[in-house]
């Protein structure tokens, strides 16, 4: 333990946000531990690292007995005395071992707690970038196309993967295309931190309405409820927090503007903007949009069910293509829509 040992330990703090009293408290174990090892399992080893003197002792404690059981733990009473005149049978011995002799077993020690140090810090570090984004639309670059489709995208300098999972399915894109997702979580582990990102996740058509359109970042109109089919169709319920604001009119836009950059970003994918309602009926009709709807009967308010009527000739564009419009209009207001025509009986679809 040098002087240039203890001038590392603070370049460490001051440039990786590393604790010298920590690191070194790390130090001792390890040394701890290699010298135990070295010293056929003694149990009580101290070791002292005094970063004022850039001195450090290691000491075993052994008991004094006239005949060893246990090298490890016992000193026999010829040897204590010529460690300490005051040894006695049944006492307690520090010994005080040579620090050159150890130095090596100090060194290695070190430089693996110090390594692990670092690594732990940078992985603290992204953790915290990534920890910061939590839930935010962050834009990557292409880095790599894998065989598998998944992309390598870069995130402020760091690397992130994104699966073809999460892509959508019209979504196609080259190395150093810019990329904008969804940051569903942060996870970290031994080994590295990993940032989860999505683009079909329902949340990133929520993000990118609250870049798109001032009302909704600012608060006056806020988005209650998000169904999602991924490249397919997307409704969004809002609510105006300002009677003076209409609220699906204000994100639509003037012949539907503000919309057209967030369908671009979502490959085409269909966005239906509704008006929320606390009341059932109100809220299933409204989700059926663009379809009009002739009746709403909440059959059972405890089950969340209900009775829809709409004219015949709309029937195809209420339930939609594949039946997407009505499993839609099902999960956002989470409630089983038994949607029939006028002249009658058709069927029944759920948000399940």
């Amino acid at each position: 333990m040098n002087s240039e040992f203890f001038d590392a330990l603070n370049i460490l703090e001051r440039e990786k946000g590393l604790g010298a009293d920590e690191l070194l408290e790390k130090i001792k174990v390890a040394i701890a531990l290699a010298v135990k090892k070295d010293n056929g399992g003694c149990e009580a080893i101290f070791v002292d690292i005094d970063p004022e003197s850039q001195k450090f002792n290691v000491t075993l404690t052994k008991t004094v007995v006239e005949e060893i059981n246990d090298a490890a733990n016992e000193i026999i009473i010829g040897d204590a005395l010529r460690i300490s005149k005051k040894a006695a049978v049944g006492e307690p011995i520090e010994i005080k071992l040579d620090t050159t002799r150890i130095g090596r077993i100090a060194a290695v020690a070190a430089k693996h707690v110090i390594k692990q140090g670092i690594r732990e810090a940078e992985r603290n570090k992204v953790y915290e970038q990534y920890q910061s984004k939590m839930h935010e639309l962050v834009t990557g670059i292409v880095q790599k196309i894998e065989p598998t489709g998944n992309l390598i995208l870069d995130i402020d300098g760091n690397e992130v993967e994104l699966w073809r999972s999460e892509l959508l399915p019209d979504d196609r894109f080259k190395e150093g295309s810019h990329v904008k997702v969804y940051v569903m979580d942060v996870v970290s582990n031994d080994r590295r931190c990993i940032m989860k990102v999505s683009r079909t996740n329902k949340n990133f058509v929520k993000r990118l309405l609250e870049l798109e359109i001032p009302e909704i970042s600012d608060g006056e109109i806020e988005i209650r409820a998000i169904a999602r089919e991924p490249g397919l169709r997307s409704k969004v319920a809002v609510w105006s927090n300002n009677e003076d604001i209409e609220p699906v009119g204000a994100c639509i836009g003037s012949r539907g503007l503000r919309l057209n950059s967030i369908i671009n970003e979502l490959g085409g994918e269909k966005l239906d903007v509704i008006k929320y309602s606390e009341d059932p009926a109100e809220f299933i009709s409204n989700a059926l949009a663009p379809a009009k709807v002739v009746g709403v009967q909440i059959t059972d308010e405890e089950q969340r069910t209900a009775r829809v009527k709409v004219p015949d000739h709309m029937l195809s564009l209420a339930i939609g293509k594949k039946g997407i419009g009505v499993k839609l209009a099902a999960k956002i207001t989470r409630y089983k829509i038994d949607i029939r025509p006028e002249s009658g009986y058709f069927g029944e679809l759920s948000e399940d």
